[in-house]
């Protein structure tokens, strides 16, 4: 079984799959290429509980894939997965969140030290709250 942290980022996956199957059934995109787009996004889900470092560089390639073939989603792309992913998927966020995601990384990494839970989720909206933005 994944530890939390990548069970937390895997759920975020099978949402943004669902919203782009939806563009699919919607006839939003092209068929063919969306169609072999959801073969290789499934190929991520499965690989990544597997083998979650050899899945990095797929996961960069398809969430910024995402952002790039779909942009009339691309505010529904869950900012926690391009940190996950990072490399280029960082590219596509401002300084200030790096920051509050970089924080929210090293406060992980004590938990983990110490043998504390941490709940990702629950920790960056208590950053946002701490930090004044209100967005999610």
């Amino acid at each position: 079984m994944a530890n939390p942290h990548l069970e937390y980022h895997l759920q975020l996956l099978h949402h943004l799959r669902t919203i782009l199957a939806a563009l699919g059934e919607a006839e939003q995109v092209p068929e063919e290429s969306h169609a072999l787009f959801l073969e290789r996004f499934d190929e991520l889900l499965t690989l990544l509980p597997q083998d979650p470092l050899q899945s990095q560089y797929l996961g960069q390639d398809l969430i910024c894939q995402v952002i790039q073939r779909y942009p009339q989603i691309a505010h529904l792309v869950p900012r926690d997965l391009l940190w996950f992913f990072a490399g280029d998927c960082l590219h596509f966020m401002p300084d200030e969140e790096l920051a509050l995601y970089q924080e929210l990384e090293e406060r992980r990494y004590l938990a983990e030290q110490r043998g504390e839970t941490f709940e990702w989720h629950l920790e960056k909206q208590r950053a946002q709250r701490a930090n004044g933005d209100t967005s999610h």
